[in-house]
């Protein structure tokens, strides 16, 4: 597992705040001793969620994006381990195996531009490489019975998180994705748009709900390519639950479990469709965080779920003052999933 950046307690020593008479999550979180390969430690470790961060955004490069998502691992493990431990939620079930290497990737991109057909198949060559360690690594925590809880990054993770939980159960797998966008985009190359269409084209993806996509976002194409195939894709409208009331949400979300639970499921969260948070694809109108909370809540709660993936989150892209706060939307919505999932 060379591509991995392990995280070490030094590291988590530094990001956590001490105060009397507290516990943060950075005081009882695991991570694998220096000399021990990361992966080897977790076959005998006791948590069960495993925290991975993907620090890139070469994927919404690919897909006319703004950079900005590489920048929210960082934010997020700082929340992260200043969450206060306690019987509501415990730090211990949390190993933190680490960030995926890719500094090489990211100085290669600085100057592409995607409008120049070179340049745009070299960012696609750069987030296919990546979909590929992405896979390894989700297939190795998958294979050892851990739930990993994956911190992006570009939505293009998606392909890499279906794909090696896929392989690591020895069958196609579901996902239900939260999302302004369907990223179900035609097969042009590997980019932050397409990474569930690539994965049903190869057969990783079985059955895909995509909930609460903007009407005013999503192409007559797509709608028309979803159409065909609603035995296995179907969706919901933000619009239609949230604006004109002819959906309810709590029975949208129900529905949906109906559809996606026949077997293992990823649950997908992209942040830009919630309202003002800084991402590649910033919405002045979505859902509420809370609703998004009680989301997570409730497909955790399943034992089907497989994994959690939280991406297109980019403080880089927020005011200065505030650029904290993704992470911390980021570990609330961690700490929501393990509540719900733990007690499977």
């Amino acid at each position: 597992m060379e591509k991995i950046i392990p995280f070490t307690i030094n590291d988590l020593a530094k990001i956590t705040n001490h105060r009397s008479g507290e516990i943060k999550f950075g005081e009882k979180m695991i991570t694998a001793p220096k000399e021990i390969n990361p992966i080897e430690f977790l076959k005998t470790c006791e948590a069960k969620y495993v925290l991975f961060g993907i620090p890139e955004d070469i994927g919404v490069r690919a897909n006319f994006g703004r950079p900005g998502a590489a920048s929210a691992w960082d934010s997020a493990i700082k929340s992260i381990a200043n969450i206060q431990h306690n019987r509501f939620c415990k730090g211990s079930q949390i190993f933190i195996l680490g960030s995926l290497n890719v500094c090489n990737e990211m100085e290669e991109v600085k100057h592409l531009d995607f409008n120049d057909i070179d340049d745009r198949s070299k960012l696609s060559q750069l987030v296919e490489k990546i979909d590929k360690d992405v896979s390894h690594i989700i297939f190795n925590i998958i294979k050892l019975g851990k739930i990993p809880i994956v911190i992006g990054g570009g939505h293009n993770n998606s392909y890499g998180n279906i794909k090696g939980t896929a392989l690591a159960k020895g069958k196609s797998i579901n996902a239900i994705n939260f999302d302004a966008h369907s990223d179900f985009r035609i097969l042009e190359g590997r980019h932050s748009g397409n990474g569930f269409s690539y994965a049903y084209e190869e057969g990783f993806l079985k059955k895909y709900f995509i909930f609460g996509l903007h009407e005013n976002y999503t192409s007559k194409s797509v709608l028309d390519i979803i159409k065909k195939i609603e035995d296995r894709v179907r969706y919901n409208t933000y619009d239609s639950v949230n604006i004109r009331k002819e959906k309810d949400f709590e029975q949208e979300m129900i529905q949906a479990l109906e559809f996606i639970n026949t077997d293992s499921f990823g649950i997908e969260i992209d942040l830009d469709a919630i309202p003002n948070i800084a991402s590649s694809a910033m919405t002045l109108s979505g859902f509420s965080v809370e609703e998004l909370r009680r989301f997570i809540s409730f497909f955790a709660k399943n034992k089907n779920a497989s994994y959690l993936h939280i991406c297109e989150g980019a403080p880089d892209l927020g005011e200065d003052k505030n650029n904290h706060l993704i992470g911390k939307l980021i570990g609330h919505l961690i700490t929501d999933f393990i509540k719900s999932n733990n007690g499977i």
